[in-house]
């Protein structure tokens, strides 16, 4: 899975810096700009913005601010810790992921489209939905892993 997504944002974020290179050159050096551009780059745009989301979920490589680690002395306590923020996490990616839902069914009812090329915007509008589905996901699997390890003998009290 980690191949698959160097791989896929990888050539994403090379899709985006060659349009944004293209449009650059044929806008300003050229003075002739390309039509619908502008509105064909938002799309694998959208998908890196949620895939990016989605692999920082999987790897759990999240910018966070853990001021209370400072003060928290021990492994148990950092895991504690990391638990109530991954369950605060699920339930406000959980809200996200009902909001993102309804939006997908409105994109599949009304299948707008871009301007200019007629894309359907559903293609684009979708990734919202798909990324929060994967990162609700992935914040399950971290709370499985955490509760698991608190759960261990190694973290257990033992009585002298």
């Amino acid at each position: 899975m980690e191949q698959t997504f160097r791989y896929l944002l990888t050539g994403l974020i090379a899709v985006v810096a060659l349009t944004q290179f293209v449009q650059v050159i044929t806008r300003y050096v050229f003075e002739i700009p390309i039509m619908g551009l502008e509105e064909s780059i938002v799309i694998p745009t959208l998908w890196l913005y949620m895939l990016g989301a989605v692999n920082a979920s999987r790897e759990d490589t999240q910018i966070r601010a853990n001021v209370l680690e400072i003060f928290i002395k021990t492994e148990r306590g950092h895991k504690i810790l990391a638990l109530i923020g991954e369950v605060i996490s699920f339930v406000i990616s959980l809200w996200l992921t009902y909001w993102a839902w309804d939006y997908f069914k409105y994109a599949l009812r009304v299948w707008k489209e871009s301007p200019t090329l007629y894309i359907p915007t559903f293609f684009h509008e979708c990734s919202l939905f798909i990324g929060l589905v994967l990162v609700t996901g992935f914040i399950a699997l971290h709370i499985v892993r955490l509760v698991r390890q608190l759960k261990s003998p190694s973290y257990s009290v033992h009585k002298a």
